[in-house]
């Protein structure tokens, strides 16, 4: 069910209500993780997320990513996300991937 529920998430919004999805579930994941979680307001710019943990004042610059699925292999594995910019490096800008199919979400590790 899921599957068929990923599915039509996938052909049946546009690429930025794909992102506006990806972004609100990764804010209900990061309360989960136990984060105060602040969203970018505007439409574009290096960060998607701030991510607060208040027990030790850590924050975490974050850039929701979705991945998708490669139909050159059949559908059986998913794109890899563009990476980073040089600015997103330079601030410590994570990539938080989302998988619209099974809904998991997922940091990325950066290796510079």
């Amino acid at each position: 069910m899921l599957e068929t529920i990923g599915l039509k998430l996938t052909k049946e919004m546009s690429d930025s209500r794909k992102g506006d999805f990806a972004e609100y579930y990764a804010v209900t994941w990061l309360w989960d993780q136990g984060y105060e979680v602040f969203k970018n307001c505007g439409c574009d710019g290096m960060v998607d997320l701030i991510a607060w943990d208040k027990n030790n004042n850590d924050f975490i610059l974050i850039d929701v990513k979705t991945v998708s699925l490669d139909k050159r292999n059949g559908g059986n594995s998913y794109t890899k996300t563009v990476g980073r910019t040089p600015e997103q490096k330079k601030k410590g800008v994570r990539h938080l991937k989302f998988n619209p199919i099974d809904r998991q979400l997922k940091f990325t590790e950066h290796q510079e």
